[in-house]
C-alpha cells in the first residue's frame, strides 16, 4: 500500500487545503496571528503521517501518528478560536470541525491498526 491509499493520508492532505483556501482570504492582520497557526497545524497533519508512514518501524509510525493526532487537536482549536472571532462563518466552522472529528476517529483506528496482524 502507498502513503497516497491511505485514507486518513488523503483527509489531512484535504482539510489543509480547504484550510489554505479560507485563510489565504483574510485580511494581513488575521491571517498573521490566527491564520499562519491555522494553517501550519493542518498541514502537519498530513506531513506527520507521510513522515511516520515513511519511518518503517512501528513504534515511530504510530509517534508520528501521535504527532498527527496532536496537531488535529490543534487545528480544532484554532477553528474555533477563527469562529469566535467571527473570521469563519458558523456553517463553515461546523462543517469543518465535524470533518476534523471524523478524520481524529479515522485516526485513532489507523494508530490501534500500526503493527499489528490481519
Amino acid at each position: 500500500m502507498n502513503l497516497e491509499d491511505l485514507e486518513i493520508y488523503q483527509l489531512s492532505m484535504e482539510i489543509g487545503e480547504r484550510i489554505w483556501q479560507i485563510v489565504d482570504k483574510w485580511a494581513y492582520f488575521p491571517k498573521d496571528t490566527i491564520g499562519k497557526q491555522l494553517v501550519k497545524s493542518a498541514d502537519s497533519i498530513a506531513a506527520n503521517i507521510s513522515e511516520g508512514y515513511g519511518r518503517y518501524h512501528f513504534k515511530e509510525a504510530k509517534n508520528f501518528s501521535y504527532y498527527a493526532r496532536g496537531s488535529l487537536y490543534e487545528t480544532g482549536t484554532w477553528l474555533k478560536k477563527a469562529y469566535l472571532r467571527q473570521l469563519i462563518e458558523e456553517k463553515e466552522y461546523i462543517e469543518l470541525s465535524t470533518f476534523t472529528q471524523t478524520l481524529g476517529i479515522k485516526l485513532n483506528n489507523y494508530i490501534k491498526s500500526i503493527g499489528s496482524k490481519k
